[in-house]
């Protein structure tokens, strides 16, 4: 029997399909995705902050619980909690899903270049809008 699976959405490095499986885990049911009213911030690492007006661009995909735990019980990892967010797939479509935050967003002199530069590869990779790809710093 599989275990159930759950919406996730992802606006990190982890919305890459082939990072997901460096990580040992399969990226179902992809859907590229918003959420309203998050701005990412990247520091040192990167989570979402409430941004009324704001939108927020990630993969969904389905995972399980097992997955999940992968993903996020890594070094470095440990800080993020899941949030219930509604994300509204591209093609119209609303979508319960978890999201994993930091607890405290990074402060602004925070900057991770590397990290940003990799996320706008995987964003224009994934064909998101060129507007919020150049917007990633």
């Amino acid at each position: 029997m599989m275990d159930r699976q759950i919406d996730g959405f992802f606006y990190g490095l982890f919305m890459d399909s082939d990072v997901l499986l460096e990580n040992k885990v399969e990226a179902r049911n992809p859907r590229r995705a918003y959420v309203e009213d998050y701005e990412l911030r990247i520091g040192r690492r990167a989570t979402l902050i409430p941004a009324p007006g704001v939108r927020a661009y990630g993969m969904v995909f389905a995972l399980t619980h097992d997955e999940f735990e992968r993903l996020y019980s890594g070094p470095g990892l440990e800080q993020y909690r899941a949030e219930a967010v509604i994300a509204h797939s591209l093609e119209g479509n609303i979508i319960p899903a978890l999201c994993f935050n930091l607890r405290e967003a990074p402060g602004p002199n925070e900057t991770n270049t590397e990290y940003a530069a990799r996320l706008r590869k995987a964003l224009s990779k994934l064909d998101f809008p060129a507007k919020y790809v150049t917007s990633v710093t």
